[in-house]
């Protein structure tokens, strides 16, 4: 994915906010041996490329008055109610180095597993994306999981999941193997259930007492 940026030597408050005034968002270019580069992009542009999954999570093509450097966006910040993105950071990508970066999860399979299609289940998704690590030509645009097999009262974790080659999920918090999904019946179903069973019991005719 392409990104065209062009360098900015103006620093400061005020020459931000001239930029954003003239259509333009703040940002800047870090990483690796050379120095760190301020840049201004194009906000309708940026804006728009935010809302894509793949902006947040693939290797970038960012031309800079003509020159292509390999980076992934770091941070951005977007103002607190109006639609405008104030500040991008880029960090370039060294080949030869591994990255770490949250890429997204898809599910598929979930209507046609056991859990939604014979026991009426829902399925949650406990992570959304994932950490992980590898070189930057191993990096995947997202990591699909298969719920075609999950079972009501079932989870499935990060053991589980068959990564793309290269590439290393990044535990946190200590936790070897996290829960990625779980398949549950809906509250409501079960009280549903539970309710004619109380209605029934209290039906039941009481037992005969005992003659003396």
């Amino acid at each position: 994915m392409k990104v065209i940026a062009f360098a900015r030597t103006e620093q400061g408050t005020g020459a931000s906010r001239r930029l954003r005034k003239a259509g333009q968002t703040p940002g800047i270019i870090y990483g690796g041996t050379a120095a760190p580069v301020s840049i201004s992009l194009d906000h309708n542009a940026l804006y728009h490329a935010l809302k894509k999954e793949t902006f947040h999570s693939s290797i970038l093509d960012l031309e800079v008055d003509g020159k292509v450097e390999q980076v992934l966006l770091r941070d951005f910040q977007v103002h607190a109610y109006k639609q405008l993105v104030l500040h991008a950071d880029f960090q370039r990508v060294d080949a030869s180095q591994k990255i770490h970066v949250k890429v997204p999860l898809h599910f598929i399979n979930a209507e046609i597993s056991p859990a939604v299609k014979l026991s009426s289940g829902i399925v949650s998704h406990v992570m959304t994306d994932l950490d992980i690590t590898c070189l930057p030509k191993d990096l995947p645009e997202f990591v699909e999981i298969d719920l075609a097999k999950l079972e009501i009262g079932n989870s499935v974790h990060l053991a589980d999941i068959k990564l793309p080659n290269g590439v290393t999920a990044v535990i946190h918090g200590g936790e070897d193997n996290p829960t990625i999904a779980t398949a549950s019946i809906p509250a409501g179903k079960v009280e549903a259930e539970a309710a004619p069973a109380a209605g029934d019991a209290a039906a039941a005719p009481a037992a005969p007492a005992d003659k003396k």
